[in-house]
């Protein structure tokens, strides 16, 4: 810097070189690397700092000119400086809340995270900050949809693609998705409330059997038996395992109305889906476990963590 702005006022500094000043040679004023060219790409803000830094060994008016500033630019500059950047308290706290919710949330999330907390922005706002300071979260990947095995069973499509409920326990769905670890797959099983997205039961395994389902509603039903809705409706694909004869004995116990999926249509299932999505995004394909109990381990933190912050 020091090189720089010494080039800028050959006047000062001939005498102590003794010969002609190199960078103003033909009126190109290479000065210390920095061309014409070269001056204009380089940021206000670190010229600015570079006069500032020099404002009492050469005037500023021709550190201005040679940097192609405006001085009433600089002065600008002089008098923001000692005083908090403006972003600089919110970003803070959304950092704060990003690290909380393992750096997953986006700039929506934050928004109505913020909100809950009487923070109150504009929603563009938070993505510019969240931008500024790198603070967005991970992109999701989509999933491929597939169906698997023979239908023994297949029910209408109650659902309906209404993904509202009034009151908990009134509307689940209900999937199985994959973990890939180096030591194999890990099914995992879930039952989702429509009414707040919460997480009902859920459950792991190395096969992807019929029992895997089955257990998955015995502990749904087990932890959300007194507060189970009159008519209760579980919707689900058209795998194999939700088609069987066990599943659908299975329910029958219960008195739980079944509802299934259109073939070939996943988005009649979209948020059993949108559940795998935003777990392997934010988590799994984030942390990629090895084996099974770090696989595990990973999947109850994190579903720990969406029972105490619905956002």
């Amino acid at each position: 810097e020091r090189e720089a702005t010494e080039r800028c006022c050959p006047q000062r500094h001939s005498s102590r070189a003794g010969i002609r000043d190199p960078a103003f040679t033909d009126g190109k004023q290479t000065a210390a690397g920095f061309s014409a060219i070269r001056r204009k790409e380089v940021r206000a803000n670190v010229k600015y700092h570079i006069i500032y830094r020099h404002r009492t060994e050469y005037p500023v008016a021709v550190m201005c000119k040679f940097f192609a500033v405006s001085r009433s630019g600089y002065y600008a500059f002089v008098h923001r400086l000692g005083r908090p950047e403006q972003d600089s308290a919110l970003a803070a706290i959304i950092a704060q809340q990003r690290e909380r919710s393992f750096r997953t949330y986006g700039y929506r999330r934050m928004w109505l995270w913020l909100k809950h907390q009487n923070i109150f922005c504009n929603p563009k706002t938070v993505l510019r900050i969240m931008k500024k300071y790198d603070l967005l979260s991970e992109i999701r990947r989509r999933r491929k949809w597939q169906q698997m095995g023979q239908q023994v069973h297949k029910y209408q499509n109650l659902l309906n693609r209404d993904f509202h409920a009034d009151k908990p326990n009134s509307k689940w769905v209900t999937d199985i998705s994959y973990i890939h670890t180096k030591q194999g797959v890990l099914y995992l099983s879930m039952i989702r409330d429509l009414y707040d997205n919460s997480i009902v039961a859920y459950k792991t395994g190395t096969e992807q059997t019929v029992n895997l389902v089955l257990d998955t509603i015995r502990l749904a039903m087990r932890q959300e038996k007194k507060r189970v809705a009159g008519e209760l409706q579980l919707h689900s694909d058209q795998g194999a395992q939700y088609a069987s004869q066990a599943y659908f004995e299975l329910i029958q116990t219960y008195d739980i109305t079944p509802s299934m999926s259109r073939c070939g249509n996943p988005y009649d299932n979209a948020m059993a889906e949108n559940f795998f999505s935003i777990l392997k995004t934010e988590c799994i394909y984030r942390h990629k476990p090895a084996t099974f109990s770090q696989a595990n381990e990973l999947i109850d933190r994190y579903i720990y963590f969406l029972s105490l912050i619905h956002i």
